[in-house]
């Protein structure tokens, strides 16, 4: 039976929800800020619990005609959202997202030091055994880099097939990057040692045979977008994993959906970049332009990044609105 004290103790956490449902119904879903948007998620989620409790109760059916009424609303205006426009398509990647990053850059400069450790791991064990980069690589991709032969050739043949591929493998590799956050964190993990350590071993594999001008040439120009991209998601699959280990005041399902809103907005900002990567690795990476323009090029793409990433937005870093994507 519900007693009078416990309802009580429920009431002012349901007038909170019908507080906040009634300013979205006056202002929208934008009016409310970051930490409105995430109590308002909480109260629907422990209102929806105490619903279950009150119709247990068969003296309670007026409280739980209240609540039932009192989560509707609240499942509309979650659930309902707000129509994606082109305008807020580019709010949200202009304006919203230099903030996001900046907010959960300690994530993707933990999941950067992860790639760092890989290749340089990579790098240590190719110089101290020289036939690890063949059985780590396999013999044709080594044999391929004693000739002295970049293995770009079928890209340049087919670059509109090829560039359509590298978008995917590169959204693929990203993704399950982030994804693999579920794992506790260590799936991620992995993910980004083994592709830093391949980067260390193919790196040094071609520094050994007079090939690193060639590699750099190649990887520079779409490398200042696609890695940071790796780091971004690997950070995005890090945040969501500590919100699985350590969920702290909140319980663990509430902190898996916050975590993982954080890790998907977070995850989203990469795909332009990769888009525009992969565009570049297949038209303009292998191709013939002299190497001082690859670079030229690599140098102006990762400065505009920086600026995107750590410049813009600045004048409105501290909201006390934020709408929501």
């Amino acid at each position: 039976m519900i007693s009078v004290s416990w309802l009580k103790k429920r009431l002012p956490y349901w007038t909170r929800l019908e507080a906040l449902l009634d300013q979205t119904r006056r202002s929208g879903l934008q009016s409310l800020g970051r930490s409105e948007l995430r109590e308002l998620g909480l109260l629907y989620r422990q209102t929806a619990t105490d619903l279950s409790a009150v119709r247990g109760d068969a003296g309670s059916v007026q409280q739980a005609r209240y609540l039932n009424q009192l989560l509707g609303r609240a499942h509309n205006t979650i659930y309902a959202g707000q129509k994606k426009t082109l305008a807020g398509i580019v709010d949200f990647y202009f304006k919203q997202y230099p903030r996001i990053f900046r907010r959960f850059l300690p994530y993707t400069a933990a999941a950067t030091a992860v790639f760092l450790v890989g290749a340089i791991a990579g790098l240590l064990l190719t110089l101290s055994n020289p036939q690890f980069m063949r059985s780590f690589l396999g013999p044709a991709m080594v044999s391929t880099i004693e000739r002295h032969e970049m293995w770009t050739h079928s890209v340049v043949a087919m670059k509109p097939q090829a560039s359509s591929a590298i978008m995917t493998n590169n959204l693929s590799v990203s993704f399950v990057t982030f994804a693999a956050g579920i794992t506790a964190g260590i799936g991620t993990l992995y993910m980004l040692f083994f592709n830093g350590m391949m980067m260390g071993v193919v790196s040094t594999a071609c520094g050994l045979n007079q090939m690193s001008l060639s590699l750099w040439s190649f990887v520079a120009p779409h490398g200042v977008l696609e890695l940071p991209s790796i780091f971004i998601a690997g950070g995005a699959g890090l945040r969501f994993a500590q919100a699985l280990l350590f969920p702290g005041l909140l319980s663990r399902r509430d902190s898996l959906a916050q975590g993982g809103n954080d890790a998907v907005r977070l995850l989203v900002g990469v795909i332009p970049m990769l888009v525009i990567a992969g565009t570049i690795e297949g038209f303009f990476s292998p191709s013939s332009v002299p190497v001082v323009m690859k670079f030229l090029l690599a140098a102006a793409l990762f400065a505009a990044l920086l600026l995107y990433l750590f410049g813009a937005s600045r004048s409105t870093a501290r909201p006390t609105k934020d709408s929501a994507l």
